[in-house]
């Protein structure tokens, strides 16, 4: 049922493109066509020129020049273009539906919760978007045309048979249910084998990808060794999954062309014995067993067809069971887009889980923040500050309470509408390998140039950037690894400037960078927090001291909330962190 459903929704995205298929088909149907004439032309020439015993030479030679002229014309003139066409118009149709079947996944990729990417392996996705739907392609290929093409042959070469000798005929065809039943034996468990052989591939890829990312870790750690023998783990599955799959491959060939290796001996010792005994010339044996050839080779064909279509269909079952991923975050229906913000944000009795059967990450958080004010949030590692303010922009929806953003919950909003009213600068800022023009343009795709340097001025980049080799055009490599890290948060600032959102969200923004970068990255904060509602999630105190109000969270609640004044007066929590950094 499953293999059924994901053919009917593969279908979906083949339907636009069927009546180019129809003319693919069409096609095919004179390039397979043409090669079906040799049999009929070798049997005249022997019957009919070279036996004519009632013909002289030169009457032979005429007519043989005659056909072979004519044969000649359509195998140099009229084949070529069919074949270009048909070559064409197939691999065109087939690489159109994959683009739309990529972009329909990408599509889903950036609907999908983060949630989700915390459970998945990268890897493992790209194998699901490249290499799967690379595989389906097959479907369009073998499936929708030179199956078709391939019984279009058989039937032809069977009428062409008949006419020539029924019984003759019959002794070809004999072998056609154990052919038959080989296929519906073997191909059941080679679509399983297939599919179980594309997911440890995956986990191969997934495990990969991971490692690459990972390699200055592997390096410092020295464990080159370790991972050597990890790598050998997932690389010796999938080497065992692809026996296996071999295996019942070579089994499933074997069978099958056996099958199909007998039937023409069949009918040579059927036919020869006709000859003998008068009933068959010939030059109509030689058609016959030369169409046996056109006859078992598309057979053949169908076997290999039956192979490549059973890892396609697979591959597109795979396909589907990530389309068929659920979204957490959705739009609920009448969702109104937010355009205007004032900048009010509550926080009404929030609680979350990352997963239901969870200790809650946050417990009844409730506060509220006025327009334009600053609130900062400490407190320990794993106390729920990043997890508070990632509810925000709605990564996560809240288990129960609401968000409200100018007394509306955000659910009420379109989240691509919310998102876009949100300006975030993380502790490890992502940077596409890309210029740093393309990186800052992120904030405002139709920015101008102008726009561009302001941004980066504003957010103390401008003058490190025109010292790079190229200027804005410079490269910054992957996840931007040719910039420093305070150089990647300062690009990361430019393009919240160049948003210019309402609310901003800073994210331990400054924790892993040097005093000289913290300071022109603090610099740049404050002016981007001017007259906005900021949200400041801090590890070092120093770095909020100046905010409008301090919320010290712990596992999960509000324990304390202030200035940093009151705070320190209270001798409580966010005086002991303080103290413990020295920063008295």
């Amino acid at each position: 049922m499953v293999t059924l459903e994901s053919i009917r929704r593969y279908l979906l995205f083949v339907r636009p493109y069927w009546k180019q298929i129809f003319i693919t088909i069409i096609i095919g149907l004179l390039k397979f066509g043409i090669p079906l004439l040799i049999p009929l032309l070798v049997a005249y020439i022997i019957d009919g020129i070279i036996f004519a015993e009632q013909m002289t030479n030169e009457e032979k030679f005429s007519a043989l020049f005659t056909v072979m002229g004519g044969i000649f014309f359509i195998f140099i003139v009229l084949r070529p273009p069919i074949e270009y066409y048909r070559q064409y118009f197939a691999q065109w149709i087939g690489n159109k539906i994959l683009y739309d079947i990529r972009d329909h996944l990408f599509t889903h990729i950036q609907k999908l919760s983060l949630r989700f990417y915390s459970n998945r392996k990268v890897g493992e996705i790209i194998s699901r978007v490249i290499h799967d739907v690379e595989q389906t392609k097959t479907f369009v290929m073998t499936g929708l045309m030179n199956i078709w093409l391939d019984m279009f042959t058989i039937i032809i070469a069977l009428a062409i048979m008949f006419s020539m000798n029924a019984w003759l005929t019959l002794v070809a065809i004999a072998m056609f249910p154990f052919y038959g039943f080989s296929i519906k034996y073997f191909y059941a468990k080679l679509r399983h084998l297939t599919r179980v052989r594309s997911q440890a591939l995956a986990d191969v890829q997934g495990h990969l990808h991971e490692r690459v990312q990972g390699m200055s870790v592997i390096r410092s750690f020295a464990l080159e060794d370790y991972e050597q023998t990890q790598f050998a783990k997932r690389n010796g599955t999938f080497l065992n999954r692809a026996i296996d799959h071999t295996k019942w491959n070579a089994k499933t060939f074997a069978v099958v062309n056996t099958v199909t290796d007998i039937a023409p001996l069949l009918v040579i010792f059927v036919a020869a014995c006709f000859v003998i005994n008068g009933e068959l010339e010939v030059g109509a044996m030689t058609a016959f067993v030369l169409y046996m050839e056109r006859l078992y080779n598309p057979l053949r064909r169908l076997v290999n067809s039956s192979t490549t279509l059973t890892q396609s269909i697979a591959s597109m079952d795979r396909v589907f069971e990530f389309i068929d991923e659920k979204y957490d975050i959705v739009d609920k229906e009448g969702a109104v887009k937010l355009e205007e913000v004032h900048g009010d944000v509550t926080f009404d009795h929030v609680s979350f889980s990352y997963e239901k059967e969870e200790t809650p990450a946050l417990k009844d958080v409730h506060f509220h923040v006025k327009r334009g004010e600053t609130v900062a949030f400490v407190g320990m590692s794993g106390g729920g500050k990043s997890t508070l303010i990632s509810l925000i922009p709605r990564f996560y929806d809240v288990s129960s309470g609401r968000i409200l953003i100018d007394g509306h919950d955000i659910r009420d909003y379109q989240v691509r509408s919310l998102r876009d009213q949100i300006g975030m600068v993380l502790q490890e800022n992502i940077l596409f390998s890309d210029s740093v023009r393309m990186n800052i343009l992120m904030g405002k795709p139709d920015a101008t140039e102008e726009e561009v340097i302001a941004a980066a001025k504003a957010a103390n980049a401008h003058d490190f950037i025109m010292n790079l080799p190229n200027g804005y055009d410079t490269e910054v490599g992957e996840r931007g690894v040719k910039l420093s890290g305070g150089q990647k948060q300062r690009v990361a600032i430019a393009r919240v400037f160049l948003k210019n959102p309402p609310i901003l969200i800073f994210d331990e923004a400054t924790s892993a960078l040097d005093l000289e970068s913290e300071h022109y990255i603090q610099e740049a904060m404050e002016k981007l927090a001017k007259n906005r509602t900021t949200f400041i999630v801090a590890h070092r105190l120093s770095t909020i001291t100046h905010a409008d109000r301090i919320i010290v969270v712990e596992n999960g609640e509000i324990v304390e909330s202030g200035t940093h004044d009151e705070l320190m007066s209270c001798n409580g929590v966010y005086k002991k962190l303080f103290e413990v950094q020295n920063l008295d």
